[in-house]
């Protein structure tokens, strides 16, 4: 008995990188699943099925609304029903600010944003009308964020800000869609895949290690587990944000107020802020928790 037994996935970006990994666990654990990706989603569906799993490849990117609309479709017309969807699927396009193009900004808030919202959309309103008809059952949503989205990343002005803003979106959806019986998380993950590699300061360090016998840590199979729990009929998380790698899963705090002024019969002028927060008990920063990428060997 695996642990997705009976649930159906919609797996987007999943060719290769993370997606691929949690396509093949998803499918050893028992779940049926939808494969999506813009190219190799049949190759990892012929993989799935001579491990004796079972899958559909909808090839095509999530940034057409259409394609959203057919992955839904694929799941509840072949599995008949859809339990979960992992938002996995992502471009990157780093460059300064200054240097950045139009082109750029857009096709990755297209593939990331856009994307998730075209599946999310499409599988809420299948949600919804399940619930009205009295099938209220647990469903799941994982997003993929990063420690770009989370604490910002010289160059990636593009790439930081949509994964802040599919963070804020499993907030939403786990307010929104609780009603459906929908629950939505999200991870921050570090694997060896494309983006990690090509972002600054962080390649070196998640390189595979030179024995071939030691812990690979930064293998995107380790961030699948994660994502599996989460996906999982008695998983009681929602609406929150976990760190993960190999070996390591991290819950976030959030944002949360560390210091605070009031008045009650006055509105503040300047000068009186000039003055209460620029007084030494009030914090000029506030220290925050980041992901701390070590490298293979190193230790946690």
């Amino acid at each position: 008995m695996g642990q997705l037994d009976g649930r159906v996935a919609v797996i987007t970006g999943a060719g290769g990188g993370l997606g691929r990994e949690h396509a093949l666990l998803f499918a050893a654990e028992g779940a049926k699943v939808v494969v999506n990706d813009v190219n190799n989603a049949k190759e990892v569906v012929e993989e799935i099925a001579a491990a004796g799993g079972k899958a559909v490849a909808v090839e095509g990117s999530v940034a057409d609304m259409a394609v959203g609309e057919q992955l839904v479709a694929a799941a509840v017309e072949t599995y008949g029903d859809l339990h979960v969807v992992v938002n996995n699927a992502g471009v990157i396009r780093d460059s300064m600010l200054c240097n950045m193009t139009e082109e750029q900004f857009d096709l990755v808030v297209a593939v990331h944003l856009k994307g998730a919202f075209s599946v999310t959309r499409a599988a809420a309103r299948h949600w919804r009308q399940e619930s009205k008809a009295g099938r209220t059952i647990d469903r799941a949503i994982i997003q993929t964020s990063s420690g770009s989205g989370l604490h910002g990343n010289i160059g990636q002005w593009n790439y930081s800000a949509v994964k802040a803003g599919l963070t804020i979106q499993a907030v939403n959806a786990s307010r929104e869609l609780g009603r459906y019986g929908v629950r939505a998380n999200v991870i921050a993950p570090v694997g060896r895949t494309g983006p990690v590699i090509a972002t600054p300061g962080i390649g070196a360090a998640v390189a595979a290690p030179e024995d071939e016998n030691a812990f690979d840590r930064y293998h995107p199979k380790h961030v699948s587990p994660l994502v599996a729990y989460l996906s999982t009929a008695d998983c009681p998380f929602t609406g929150q944000v976990f760190s993960v790698h190999g070996g390591h899963v991290g819950l976030y705090a959030g944002y949360s107020l560390r210091h605070a002024v009031n008045t009650t019969d006055h509105q503040w002028s300047v000068a009186e802020l000039a003055d209460v927060m620029g007084a030494d008990d009030f914090p000029k920063s506030v220290e925050i928790t980041r992901q701390r990428i070590v490298p293979q060997g190193g230790t946690q």
